[in-house]
C-alpha cells in the first residue's frame, strides 16, 4: 500500500483535506502519550475497475487504496521524525495556502505560498542534518572498536548528505545509486522522500491554477527533484462531499472540472511516485493492485500472497484494453492471441489483467 503523509502549517487547511480523503474514518492518536498520527486510508479512484466490475458482477469489488496519515497542529519538521506514519511514508503532502479569507488567521502574516514552501523545506533540511549528525557521531564512537569497511562507506554516504542539507539541498535531489539508497534506508530523513505539493486555492482560481501558481511564484520551486503540484479548493470539496453522487458530476460540470480534488490528489500521488495499477477478476472477486513501476510478474504474485509468489509457474496477462474491448470474454482473447504466458521476470504494465499460475 503507497503511504503518504500530510505536512503544513496551520491554517492550510490540511486537517480538512485529511478528515475528506480518509472520510472522517482516521484513527485517533493517544492523547497524553507520545505523539501520534492520525491515520486514514483512501480508495483509489480507478474506472477501469468499475468497468471489469461491470464485466465479471463479483461478489466483491476492491479498489487500491493509500494509507494518509496527519499530525495535527505544527510542531516543526524535527517533531515528525519519531512519528512512525511519517518515518514510513512513501511520499509527502504539503499543503500550501493560496486562499484569501480574513477570517481565517495566518501565522505567517499576508499569504505567501512560495514563502512558506521554502520555509517548510528548510525545517525538513534542518531536521534531516541534525540526524547526520547524531549518526556520524555514533559511528566515531563504533570506530574506535576497529576499523569496518561498511561504516566507512556509510561515512561517505552520510557525509555526501550532510554536504547537501548544508547547501540548502533536500536528499531528494541527490542521484543516489542502488547501493547508497540502501545505506540510507534505516534513517528517518524526510527531504530525501518525494513531495506533492497540494495547492489550497481560490475557488475563482480553480479553473486556472497554471495563472494561481505563476502569480504566488512557485514555478522555481516545482521545478526541484521529485516535486509535483496538484491544485484543489477545500471548501469546494467540503460542499461536493455534502452532494449525493449523482449530484457531484453536474456540480463539477458547471465549474469546469472533470474530477474532484480529492481524485486529484490520489492520482498525483500514485504518478510522483511512479505507481501502476494491475487487476485480477473472476466471479468472486475484481481487485485492483498497486506496485512500483517495474515490479516483476513474480513480485506482484507476492503482493497477493507469498504462496502464489514462492510457487509461481506463469503468468496469465491480458490487457484491460483487449479484455474490455471482448466483453471480458477471456476465450475471445486467447482467439486474437491478446492472452500471453509470461516468466516471472515479466515487467507488470499498468493496466495488466493477471492471473496467476502457480504451484501449492
Amino acid at each position: 500500500m503507497l503511504r503518504a503523509a500530510l505536512i503544513g502549517f496551520p491554517a492550510t487547511g490540511k486537517t480538512t483535506l485529511f478528515r475528506l480523503l480518509s472520510r472522517a474514518s482516521a484513527a485517533a492518536g493517544q492523547p497524553g502519550g507520545r505523539q501520534e498520527a492520525h491515520v486514514g486510508i483512501a480508495q483509489v479512484p480507478d474506472p477501469r475497475l468499475d468497468r471489469l466490475t461491470e464485466l465479471f458482477d463479483p461478489q466483491r469489488r476492491v479498489p487500491a487504496t493509500v494509507e494518509f496519515a496527519e499530525l495535527a497542529g505544527h510542531g516543526g519538521a524535527r517533531s515528525l521524525i519519531d512519528v512512525t506514519a511519517f518515518r514510513n511514508a512513501d511520499a509527502l503532502l504539503h499543503m500550501l495556502r493560496m486562499f484569501r479569507d480574513d477570517t481565517v488567521p495566518h501565522g505567517s502574516g499576508q499569504v505567501d505560498a512560495a514563502r512558506d514552501a521554502r520555509q517548510m523545506e528548510d525545517e525538513l533540511i534542518l531536521a534531516d542534518l541534525g540526524v547526520t549528525e547524531r549518526r556520524l557521531e555514533r559511528i566515531r564512537q563504533d570506530a574506535k572498536k576497529g576499523k569496518n569497511r561498511e561504516l566507512d562507506e556509510e561515512v561517505r554516504v552520510i557525509e555526501l548528505c550532510r554536504t547537501a542539507l548544508e547547501e540548502g539541498r533536500p536528499l531528494r535531489a541527490l542521484s543516489l545509486d542502488a547501493d547508497d539508497t540502501r545505506r540510507l534506508r534505516g534513517f528517518n530523513f524526510l527531504s530525501v522522500k518525494p513531495v506533492l505539493v497540494i495547492l489550497n486555492l481560490d475557488e475563482v482560481d480553480i479553473a486556472d491554477p497554471a495563472v494561481a501558481i505563476e502569480r504566488a511564484g512557485l514555478s522555481e520551486f516545482l521545478s526541484g527533484a521529485a516535486t509535483e503540484a496538484v491544485p484543489v479548493c477545500a471548501k469546494i470539496e467540503l460542499e461536493i462531499a455534502e452532494l449525493v453522487v449523482d449530484e457531484r458530476a453536474v456540480f463539477l460540470t458547471d465549474l469546469g472540472l472533470t474530477e474532484s480534488g480529492l481524485d486529484r490528489v490520489i492520482r498525483a500521488s500514485y504518478h510522483l511516485l511512479g505507481y501502476i495499477t494491475f487487476f485480477t477478476t473472476g466471479k468472486d472477486e475484481c481487485r485492483a493492485w498497486s506496485v512500483p513501476r517495474g515490479t516483476s510478474a513474480q513480485e506482484a504474485a507476492g503482493q497477493i500472497h507469498s504462496d502464489i509468489a514462492r510457487g509461481f509457474i506463469r503468468a496469465e496477462v491480458v490487457h484491460y484494453d483487449a479484455l474490455t474491448a471482448r466483453n471480458g470474454v477471456l476465450a475471445a482473447c486467447r482467439e486474437h492471441g491478446e492472452v500471453r504466458l509470461e516468466g516471472k521476470d515479466y515487467k507488470v504494465r499498468d493496466g495488466d489483467v493477471i492471473n496467476f499460475r502457480f504451484a501449492t
